[in-house]
């Protein structure tokens, strides 16, 4: 999870997998879309491979990102469950007695 949450901490990888939900892409498309060298792009894509949100396939000099969703849904959901979000269960804050900040609606009237 670890690997996960640091390739999701930058916004041009972050950016990258939102680009790749639409459809896989090559290096050289995705570059496009971002002000910064190949070799910066690179790395990013290292990164994210490293964590295994996106799958890299050759077809001749071509390489051709797939995002990998599973890993990413597989991720939060460990990190929802960690806190006990969405479980129904109780926190510790919430056993302990700290009061919650009140949750509006943006736009609604408090």
């Amino acid at each position: 999870m670890n690997a996960v949450f640091k390739a999701l901490a930058d916004p041009t990888r972050r950016r990258v997998l939102e680009l790749l939900r639409q459809r896989p892409m090559s290096a050289g498309e995705l570059s496009e879309h971002f002000a910064v060298s190949r070799p910066t792009m690179s790395a990013h894509f290292a990164v994210l491979r490293e964590a295994d949100l996106i799958e890299a396939n050759k077809i001749g000099t071509t390489i051709i990102y797939q995002l990998k969703l599973s890993v990413l849904e597989d991720a939060l959901l460990g990190f929802t469950q960690l806190f006990g979000i969405g479980t129904g269960e109780r926190t510790s804050s919430d056993a302990a007695g700290v009061a919650q900040p009140k949750r509006t609606r943006k736009g609604a009237d408090p």
